[in-house]
């Protein structure tokens, strides 16, 4: 009895309770309590009410998007007039960069809000993986407890129907040899027939604990109990339950741990794959958003736009998912033994003293199979006392009975060892153990794994929200193709090169043809480059557009440059005294 104090016990997680004390609303809108009766349609009711917040949610983030688009597309149209005549002053204020003024701010801050939100996005992804291999970790435990349980059931009915056999086979041949033998002995006879009613007494004190009622309501005297069926304990683990599922229906009656474990590991396969798949599509469509800003591709966004789309359908209907399911987990690990002990799923034929012996395995409660086992422990003391006594006295008179008793001496002491195994394995302990087990791996770590797949589409379906919205003012701000024709025709005569490097090209010509500062006279010097200000009249490009790049700054309306006597003069004395033999080596390079 010590040693029952040292079994493990559970108790609900704070997570339980705080989910467990939620408000359960029906379709009414009326106050539901919060036990788990999953056939109920009122319970059900309220698991549809909580689900049906994230499709209001998903309804207000379409809105939101929806009142964004129409914002870009309605609202802008008529502001490209007036980003037409400013576009020139913000590219002069940007020095090539294209960052500042008013419309590059824009552009920066609408670039930063999306990178922001896939940024938040990925970190999502990040929790959503550790949420999922947090689930996948409780189902593991959850089954592997299941199936160690059936294991130990199924132990219980090989051990039983091992025992049984044995006894009937001593029953039916050896005992039956001896009593032909010992006709004429009285007292070995009144033995012999002694061992057979004992034998036959422990073989249906053995067969009803595999009745499906208990050892109160069993009958132990029953002579039935051969010809019919024998239909095991069926409790929810630990307990005693067939291993066989059966063909026919999606749930046997009665009750298999077995059959739970392997339905759990097919679901729980199918849910992790899902989820696996669920956040790849996310990972991807937020690094192909970087990358489409990065290489500011419009076709590239417009695909990821529209995954993103169907990113956060799925992230908003994946949390009512997990909502309903978190919510009807807490309720049901805040009371388990309540419900196992109350649902007719597990307790079909199963008495509520076996189910509370084995949920609770408290130390004040003495096994429901107790006198079972005390009764066929004395009936096999009492048979090996017989089997002693005829070994003793019987076998001087009658020699022929040496084989036969040698036979029932070893079918008893297989028996016995068969039965002590048999009182080990129906002690609460170690089947207590694999509920507690299941029950720690279902609710704290399926919990919890829950929670934070719960976290992750809750913070993708905000992140795709916000991308959704930033995306459109992302890709308005890439120049198109016909504007980067138009530039570089207006600029240069080579439309293949790049707008910065125009510029890079056309501030390097203006730092090259600046008049030099101090003037050294000798025979036949020249400079490099010609110091002679360009000519005025403007170059015309091919679309009529002229192009002031090559113009004097007097005709550009800025400031003209002050030039001292000493520059005026060497400018003079430069232009007298040209080379033009040198300046055409130099050109010829």
């Amino acid at each position: 009895m010590d040693a029952m104090t040292t079994v493990p016990s559970y108790t609900p997680s704070l997570w339980v309770r705080l989910c467990h004390a939620l408000p359960r609303l029906d379709l009414t809108m009326e106050m539901k309590d919060n036990v788990f009766v999953p056939d109920s349609w009122e319970y059900q009711q309220t698991l549809l009410v909580l689900s049906s917040l994230s499709a209001i949610a998903l309804v207000i983030s379409v809105l939101v998007v929806l009142s964004f688009l129409i914002h870009y597309c309605c609202c802008h149209r008529g502001d490209r007039s007036e980003g037409s005549e400013e576009e020139e002053e913000d590219e002069d204020a940007s020095t090539g960069h294209g960052y500042s003024g008013k419309k590059g701010r824009g552009i920066c801050c609408v670039t930063w809000v999306a990178v922001a939100s896939v940024t938040l996005c990925c970190v999502a992804i990040g929790i959503g993986f550790y949420g999922n291999s947090e689930a996948n970790d409780g189902m593991y435990q959850l089954t592997s407890s299941l199936l160690t349980a059936n294991y130990t059931l199924a132990s219980i009915d090989l051990l039983i129907s091992d025992t049984v056999s044995g006894l009937q086979l001593s029953v039916s041949g050896p005992l039956t040899s001896m009593e032909e033998l010992f006709t004429g002995s009285k007292p070995f006879l009144a033995s012999t027939r002694n061992c057979r009613r004992l034998s036959e007494n422990v073989i249906n004190l053995l067969s009803s604990i595999s009745m499906a009622r208990s050892s109160v309501d069993a009958g132990l005297g029953n002579d039935s109990v051969n010809g019919a069926s024998i239909i095991p304990l069926t409790p929810v683990p630990p307990s005693v339950a067939p291993t066989v599922v059966p063909a026919g229906g999606l749930m046997p009656s009665p009750f298999s741990p077995g059959w739970a474990a392997n339905t759990l590991m097919v679901n729980e396969d199918y849910r992790w794959l899902s989820y696996m798949l669920l956040l790849l599509l996310d990972l991807i469509v937020c690094l192909f958003i970087l990358l489409g800003l990065a290489k500011q591709a419009r076709w590239l966004l417009i695909l990821m736009t529209v995954l993103a789309w169907l990113a956060l359908f799925l992230s908003w209907g994946s949390l009512g998912l997990e909502t309903a399911t978190v919510v009807a987990l807490s309720d049901f690990c805040s009371d388990t033994n309540a419900f196992v002990v109350n649902s007719t799923h597990f307790n079909t034929g199963t008495s509520s003293d076996v189910l509370d012996y084995y949920l609770t395995c408290s130390r004040r409660m003495n096994s429901p199979f107790q006198q079972l086992l005390t009764q066929s422990q004395r009936a096999l003391s009492n048979i090996h006392t017989h089997l002693s006594s005829l070994d003793r006295n019987a076998l001087t008179q009658f020699p022929k009975a040496e084989k036969s008793l040698r036979e029932v001496q070893q079918i008893l002491n297989s028996t016995e060892g068969n039965f002590h195994q048999l009182v080990a394995l129906l002690n609460c302990r170690g089947l207590n153990k694999d509920y507690i087990d299941s029950l720690k791996g279902l609710c704290y770590d399926g919990m919890e794994g829950l929670l934070y797949l719960s976290l992750y589409s809750f913070l993708s379906a905000l992140a795709f929200t916000a991308i959704l919205c930033s995306l459109p003012g992302a890709w308005r701000s890439f120049p198109s193709d016909t504007e980067e024709y138009e530039d570089s025709d207006s600029e240069s005569e080579d439309p293949f090169t790049s707008h910065q490097a125009r510029r890079q090209t056309a501030s390097g010509s203006q730092r090259g043809a600046m008049a030099p500062f101090y003037n050294y006279p000798g025979a036949g010097w020249t400079p490099p480059f010609s110091s002679a200000p360009p000519l005025p009249t403007p170059n015309v490009s091919s679309n009529g557009n002229p192009g002031y790049e090559s113009l004097p700054l007097t005709d550009r309306q800025s400031p003209p440059p002050s030039y001292s006597p000493s520059m005026l003069t060497g400018y003079g004395g430069g232009q007298s005294h040209p080379n033009p033999a040198h300046s055409r080596n130099l050109y010829s390079r």
